[in-house]
């Protein structure tokens, strides 16, 4: 009788293990796609609630398998960053008015699944006491900030890329040295919006680096600083 009870012990156990080991996957839900406010342009439609805010409506299309969305935004004038949660495909946000912003969504699915995250996409808020916007923060590409990097000939390149909701972007400024990237070195017209220069440095050397982008109207924005190591 107990080889019999156990018997039945140890198949209702087998049957557990099977059970468990073959519940299906998480799926993982698939990378949103950003629909409106539109990546590099100027954005008239938000919702004025005073003379330095409004409220404007974010859409992006569903992901298949997702449960919930992340907003993220960033201000690229002062990099505040802000984060919403929606089980939606819209969401309105109130923002100052006149400023240049990044955003980007996740998509989240069940527990155990892998996040999805869309491409990011810039704007300008549009304010009514602006006529020409700025060029928006250069996106400094290579090389990346904490990075280190091998010279050629004793020399680097520096790449960045740029871009302007009026299309009037005119030069960049390139500043380099090993402290704060305070030191003027050489201007680069914007002839496309990814530049590239060579750049003479020092072997087993910290350097800071920064480009300011400068339309025809003499508006100016400022990358940020990064640092890297030449080895």
């Amino acid at each position: 009788m107990k080889k019999i009870q156990s018997f039945i012990a140890l198949i209702g156990f087998t049957l557990i293990l099977w059970s468990c080991s073959s519940s299906p996957a998480p799926l993982d839900p698939a990378i949103p796609t950003l629909s409106f406010p539109v990546n590099n342009e100027t954005c008239q439609e938000g919702v004025s609630i005073n003379d330095s805010q409004s409220s404007l409506e974010f859409r992006w299309n569903s992901s298949r398998n997702a449960e919930r969305y992340v907003l993220s935004l960033t201000n690229l004038d002062n990099n505040q960053n802000q984060s919403f949660e929606t089980s939606g495909t819209s969401l309105s946000v109130t923002l100052l008015n006149g400023y240049p912003y990044s955003w980007i969504i996740t998509a989240k699915g069940e527990e155990g699944s892998t996040d999805a995250s869309s491409v990011s996409w810039k704007f300008y808020l549009a304010s009514s006491g602006i006529t020409n916007y700025a060029p928006f923060p250069t996106e400094l590409l290579a090389p990346r900030s904490g990075t280190t990097v091998t010279p050629l000939n004793g020399e680097i390149i520096l790449n960045w890329a740029g871009s302007d909701v009026d299309g009037d972007l005119d030069y960049f400024e390139l500043y380099l040295d090993k402290t704060d990237a305070s030191t003027f070195i050489k201007q680069i017209d914007a002839i496309s919006t990814t530049s590239e220069t060579n750049i003479e440095v020092q072997s087993e050397t910290a350097y800071s680096w920064k480009v300011i982008a400068v339309d025809s109207n003499g508006n100016k924005s400022d990358s940020g600083i990064y640092t890297f190591r030449t080895d």
